[in-house]
């Protein structure tokens, strides 16, 4: 399983929460503690919020602990809301398309889990992404396809909107829980568009991923496990929850409503 972090709050260097800390997310590249693989070494990939609309990228398929530049930009680059991500593959290549995070437009989206049966299941997940987007598929995993498909269960895409994301994310999880049938469906993801961060985590017929929150006045760390040994700063989210953190406003904890 893959392991990541989600930041929302006053602009930060992004080593503060990738690099530096005791269990970094570089740290988890090679030793995750709840996780069912302690390796997540097939590629990496940072998302974060600056000047513009639209997120900034930068995805590797080389290992977080071995790449040079990673400490350099995560040094140097700083942001309000930034995504980062190591990959643990379930199947599909190690190639950068199939790196989280992944953005459109004002979008931007990565993912821990998997749906158990990919291979028959693909096609379904597929059609579900609206055809004036289909071209926006540039890799071939799950986590991909699910967030386009997320566009076509409504996902305002306006960037003027403040619409609510959540009755799109909730009919995703619907359909691919009706796709997914007996096999395992884990979803543990988090979505942003450069204002608001929302995080969920789903699983149907097996346990849900972790997942861990620490939120104070001034901003909102979300990770797959803590950073660091003081577990008493974190709080474990719920299984089957959605998680709000919306500009100006406190954490909210809600139950997927599906």
């Amino acid at each position: 399983m893959c392991r990541w972090i989600a930041y929302s709050g006053v602009a930060i260097p992004l080593e503060q929460y990738v690099t530096r800390p005791s269990h970094s997310l570089v740290v988890q590249s090679q030793r995750a503690l709840e996780s069912t693989m302690a390796m997540n070494g097939d590629g990496f990939g940072l998302g974060w919020y600056g000047e513009h609309a639209e997120p900034g990228l930068y995805r590797e398929v080389r290992p977080a602990w071995s790449d040079e530049n990673l400490r350099n930009l995560c040094r140097h680059l700083r942001s309000h809301l930034f995504f980062a991500h190591v990959r643990a593959a379930t199947g599909t290549p190690v190639t950068r398309p199939n790196c989280h995070p992944f953005s459109f437009g004002q979008w931007l989206f990565m993912h821990n889990g998997y749906l158990g049966n990919w291979g028959s299941a693909r096609r379904a997940v597929e059609s579900l992404i609206p055809d004036p987007i289909y071209s926006n598929r540039s890799g071939t995993t799950d986590s991909e396809a699910m967030f386009l498909a997320l566009i076509g269960q409504g996902l305002p895409t306006d960037p003027a909107t403040e619409a609510d994301p959540s009755p799109a994310i909730f009919a995703l999880l619907a359909r691919l829980s009706e796709i997914a049938g007996p096999e395992p469906f884990l979803f543990t993801a988090a979505l942003s568009n450069g204002r608001d961060l929302y995080a969920i985590r789903y699983g149907l017929n097996a346990r849900a991923n972790s997942l861990y929150y620490r939120a104070s006045r001034d901003a909102t760390l979300i990770a797959s496990e803590p950073l660091d040994d003081d577990r008493s700063t974190w709080t474990e989210v719920p299984s089957d929850s959605l998680l709000s953190a919306k500009a100006g406003r406190s954490v909210e904890i809600s139950p997927l409503a599906l």
